[in-house]
């Protein structure tokens, strides 16, 4: 379980293709140095377990369905991923319930900037638009934000210049992908409604 308080951004130093899988090396001495082997950490907001690890870099495994559902598949060396351990029963609960089980990937239809400001659009297929409400939380590459708007096929946000500096999310440009997950409580409504008789 996590936050969506992302801690640390990281760089993937090196992508190994391990069929049918991969596995990401990112180097972060911040994340690196207090991780264990076999511990949870979100990778853009998917939840990995770490396989090995130095001081300085860990490395996690993708199998094919997180390669089929997430953007991980699409990472190369040199690029940039949003990294947060999980969550610990004494921690306070900045952002909102985020599993780290990613249920589509989006794209970044519009941004507009404002200043240091900047509001995004991301556009979403229908059956996970569904379950995203006005001013409910969505997790954006593994960022907990609150949603300002939705329409049929997209929903849009505001994000604050703390999370466009500490986040991957402030590289980003109309036609990326984003992996989605969205309000844990709103998946379970939507399948009690869809069970009853």
């Amino acid at each position: 379980m996590f936050t969506g308080i992302v801690e640390c951004q990281a760089e993937v130093f090196d992508v190994l293709r391990e069929d049918p899988g991969k596995r990401l090396a990112i180097a972060s001495a911040e994340i690196a140095g207090e991780s264990r082997v076999g511990d949870s950490i979100a990778v853009n907001g998917c939840c990995l377990t770490v396989v090995d690890k130095s001081d300085r870099t860990f490395s996690v495994q993708a199998g094919t369905e997180t390669l089929a559902r997430t953007n991980l598949g699409d990472l190369r060396a040199g690029s940039h991923v949003n990294l947060e351990r999980s969550l610990r029963l004494t921690d306070r609960l900045g952002g909102h319930f985020v599993t780290g089980h990613i249920d589509g990937v989006g794209v970044v239809d519009a941004r507009v900037d404002e200043g240091d400001w900047s509001d995004f659009s991301f556009r979403a297929e229908s059956d996970l638009m569904r379950h995203i409400a006005v001013k409910g939380s969505i997790a954006v590459d593994g960022v907990s934000l609150t949603v300002v708007s939705v329409e049929r096929d997209r929903f849009r946000v505001a994000m604050i210049p703390h999370t466009l500096n500490v986040t991957r999310l402030g590289r980003l440009a109309p036609g990326a992908s984003v992996n989605l997950e969205t309000d844990l409580l709103a998946k379970y409504v939507a399948r009690l409604l869809e069970t009853q008789c």
